[in-house]
């Protein structure tokens, strides 16, 4: 399995939101949900409309780990949220066009790769990169290491520093500008 990086520039993901809203509602929806619940993919992929329609909370088994995870939705995603419920009133949150099931984890990596090629990335970019994008951008808002470890389930600082992308030389960077 390849690395792939989080999105770190605002502006590519909101080109990104603009490019898949235009595209397709369940894609956009996918990509918003995902950089901003840190969900894994598989999580994201098997939620349902109950799962999340009029409710301000999602509440999931994590299929990896098992554990319970209960998280509040942020107003992005009820935004979000509620438009596209508007045409999808059960079943899967994000149906296959078969509608069989919910769309596969190649799929969702199709999506979220051609909307990135699309808008100029050059980074590896996988269904994995909304987790880290989440994980990345909490951490630049000032959000501590600690509890993005805690959010992602990780079982270190230095896991999560290096998941979320932050490298050597941006904590290097610390030492050189603080000048105190």
């Amino acid at each position: 399995m390849e690395l792939v990086e989080p999105i770190r520039d605002k502006k590519q993901i909101e080109h990104m939101k603009k490019l898949l809203k235009s595209d397709n509602l369940r894609d956009y929806v996918l990509f918003v949900l995902g950089i901003n619940s840190g969900l894994r993919i598989s999580d994201l992929l098997h939620l349902t409309v109950e799962d999340v329609k009029g409710k301000n909370r999602i509440t999931i088994r994590e299929q990896k780990t098992g554990k319970a995870k209960d998280f509040p939705l942020s107003n992005t995603c009820k935004k979000v949220l509620q438009e596209y419920l508007k045409t999808s009133s059960s079943g899967w949150l994000f149906p296959s066009r078969q509608g069989e099931g919910p769309i596969s984890r190649v799929q969702a990596y199709r999506i979220i790769n051609a909307a990135a090629r699309a808008v100029g990335i050059k980074d590896k970019i996988g269904t994995h990169t909304l987790r880290k994008t989440f994980g990345y951008h909490a951490y630049q808002s000032g959000v501590g290491v600690e509890v993005i470890q805690k959010l992602l389930n990780h079982s270190s600082p230095g896991t999560t520093l290096r998941y979320i992308g932050i490298t050597k030389d941006e904590l290097d960077e610390v030492y050189i500008n603080l000048n105190l």
